[in-house]
């Protein structure tokens, strides 16, 4: 019986190993030297010394340490720092042949643009991993900017009666756009934030500090290695939180926008139910005195037919009177619709006459400053 146990147990574990993920790797020593091989999760994780939920990455973005491993993700990079090298797993499906190989393997070689050159490998490796973040992030802020710019620019002309629905669906999209891109910088703010509030967390961070403890007594300014950690985040977590307000800015400016787009379309709305009503009191006043052409309609004998000036006389008693009607009900509408005139000035400076001792002080403390006598506050 234990020996069908051991045997079923075996061939799981074999069905298990089979169908396990296979990682296409690539690995990058501390001279920027690149190696491609392909690995199984299980033996990956068992060669790192971590275990199979290390090897998930389930969130957008995380920085975590496992047994003197810093188990990295930025978005779609995944990536394992160890104190002698780097891995960025799959990273075939990410379309950074270009980055991983002519920008990334120089900067860890020490040859880029890092400030933290001089310090252990896993200096390098975070901050070149946190500058390619940030500056996908700058770069999709100066695509965004540019466009939602010239598209309120188009919406916002006070010279157009109506607005542009292509516009408007173009904005619509930067705007959706925009809001991916906070969450973005949300997201990376958060989890750099997180990291701040945790010393213990900065301390794990310094790989070299575990394995090499001299390397890390102090550096040549005379910090602490765990300092200089703390202070290269720090920095990224300004340069995200400056991209955060712009984005803000912009976002601001769209809703700023949309309140002016409302406001022409009201003002465009009332000038059309204006003349709208303007054009049904001419209507009713004609109609009203049009009575008076119907009722000569009608083939009822009378002597003033017979008069030939009695249809000049009517039809001008008609167009007069319709005239005064509309007339009337045009100064009826100015009263009405018309807003009110402000309250005058003299009338609102009496009810906030403040008291007399309080006036006295204020006059004095205004002939101090601006060299003016009492006398002359007073006739003021």
């Amino acid at each position: 019986g234990k020996l069908c146990q051991r045997a079923t147990a075996e061939a799981s574990q074999a069905t298990l190993a089979s169908v396990s993920p296979v990682f296409a790797v690539m690995k990058l020593d501390k001279e920027g030297n690149a190696t491609y091989f392909e690995k199984k999760k299980t033996e990956l994780y068992q060669e790192l010394g971590l275990q199979a939920r290390d090897l998930r990455f389930q969130h957008l973005m995380s920085i975590a340490t496992r047994n003197n491993r810093i188990i990295l993700r930025m978005e779609f990079l995944k990536a394992v720092i160890t104190p002698e090298f780097l891995l960025i797993l799959d990273y075939r499906n990410l379309n950074l042949e270009h980055w991983l190989v002519n920008e990334l393997a120089s900067q860890l070689a020490g040859e880029g643009q890092l400030v933290t050159y001089s310090l252990p490998f896993e200096f390098r490796a975070i901050e070149a991993i946190l500058q390619y973040r940030i500056s996908k992030l700058q770069g999709r802020l100066n695509t965004l900017q540019p466009q939602i710019l010239e598209t309120l620019e188009a919406l916002v002309d006070p010279k157009l009666l109506s607005v542009d629905r292509s516009k408007l669906h173009v904005l619509l999209q930067n705007g959706k756009s925009l809001s991916e891109l906070e969450t973005d910088l949300k997201v990376f703010k958060e989890t750099i934030l997180e990291i701040l509030d945790e010393e213990e967390v900065i301390e794990e961070l310094c790989l070299s500090k575990w394995t090499d403890p001299q390397v890390f007594e102090e550096s040549t300014s005379g910090i602490d290695h765990a300092e200089e950690m703390e202070l290269l985040l720090e920095n990224y977590y300004r340069q995200a939180e400056d991209l955060a307000n712009e984005a803000r800015e912009l976002r601001v400016l769209i809703d700023d926008s949309e309140s002016i787009i409302f406001i022409n379309l009201d003002s465009h709305r009332n000038v059309m139910m204006r003349l709208n009503l303007q054009l049904t009191m001419g209507t009713f006043s004609l109609s009203l005195f049009g009575l008076i052409g119907v009722a000569f309609g009608m083939n009822l004998e009378s002597s003033l037919e017979e008069d030939p000036r009695m249809f000049w006389l009517v039809t001008g008693i008609m167009f007069l009177g319709s005239g005064l009607i509309w007339r009337r009900l045009l100064s009826f509408l100015g009263r009405h619709l018309e807003p009110p005139l402000p309250p005058h000035v003299s009338a609102v400076m009496k009810k906030s006459q403040p008291a007399p001792g309080r006036a006295e002080i204020k006059s004095s403390l205004k002939a101090e400053t601006f060299g003016l006598s009492r006398s002359t506050l007073a006739n003021q």
